[in-house]
């Protein structure tokens, strides 16, 4: 064939995809929506299965109320004390907000400077692990000695449990950026600030909403120590006075609305985490939906 000569192109109209093909696909798309319906049914059918089993071992074995109380004795106890549940309950909210809100400031500007400055990195980071090391139901009551019994030591004792996360990975995915991308940003006239601006913090986002799903946790678990412990209000306080009364539903009742409380944070996290960063899942997103065909 003559070099300049043009390949005759294949004939078009019709699918180039044989009816087997065509098939696969359909069977792979059928099986990712099960997958996706699975997914989303899953935490739903975990939780009442949970439950199921857990009032059919009391029953069985006969537990008594005060050791273990069944699922129903739990919910009886929420429908009849839902007024003060729900009092407490928003005490406790509250305070986790608040302390998690300050961990969020002071931790994302912490983690910025060391995750940019190797100096404060190597100067600060064994004080911030030691510190973390610290039981902090051991700092409530000092934090009772300096302002006394009330809102503001489970604000603070939220914030101090919840802070060393955000600090670390925010620190972590600043300083993961590559050394020879910062390199080809110096040499092209950007500024230390400029390469954390645009490159530094768009890639610890990842790590901050990580952070942020641990952090909102444990800050309901420093709010609800500080109430056991010095509060005269609170899901904690009200479980205090529930176990002095030997009340166990309602003690659990209290945890059931504390983990209800974490649930809808974490998936507050979860939807501001896809809305900003969605583009961080996309490649775990897309493995997904090709499992099905291998």
């Amino acid at each position: 064939m003559p070099r300049d000569a043009v390949a005759p192109m294949p004939p078009s109209g019709g699918s180039s995809m044989s009816p087997e093909a065509m098939r696969r696909l359909e069977a792979m798309a059928a099986a990712a929506r099960r997958r996706r319906r699975l997914q989303a049914w899953l935490p739903y059918l975990v939780i009442i299965g949970m439950f199921v089993v857990w009032e059919a071992g009391v029953r069985a074995f006969n537990v008594q109320q005060f050791v273990l109380p069944a699922p129903t004795d739990i919910a009886a106890s929420i429908v009849k004390w839902w007024q003060p549940l729900l009092d407490n309950s928003w005490q406790t909210l509250m305070t986790t907000l608040i302390g998690f809100g300050l961990a969020i400031v002071f931790g994302l500007l912490l983690g910025v400077a060391i995750g940019s400055s190797s100096l404060l990195y190597h100067g600060l980071y064994p004080l911030l692990i030691g510190f973390n090391s610290i039981p902090k139901v051991a700092v409530v009551p000092i934090l009772v000695i300096w302002f006394g019994i009330g809102t503001v030591p489970a604000v603070i004792t939220a914030f101090l449990i919840s802070f060393f996360p955000i600090v670390v990975n925010v620190a972590t995915g600043i300083a993961t950026v590559e050394p020879e991308l910062r390199d080809v940003l110096r040499a092209l006239g950007a500024k230390p600030s400029d390469i954390i601006r645009k490159v530094g913090l768009p890639r610890a986002m990842p790590y901050f909403f990580a952070s942020l799903k641990i952090a909102i946790t444990v800050a309901f678990v420093g709010s609800i120590i500080a109430e056991t412990v010095a509060a005269n209000k609170g899901i904690g306080h009200l479980m205090i006075l529930a176990s002095s009364r030997f009340d166990v539903p309602l003690v659990f009742a209290g945890l059931m609305v504390t983990a209800v409380m974490g649930v809808c944070m974490y998936a507050a996290a979860i939807t501001i985490e896809n809305r900003t960063t969605g583009w961080a899942m996309r490649g775990q997103t897309d493995q997904n939906l090709q499992a099905p065909g291998g």
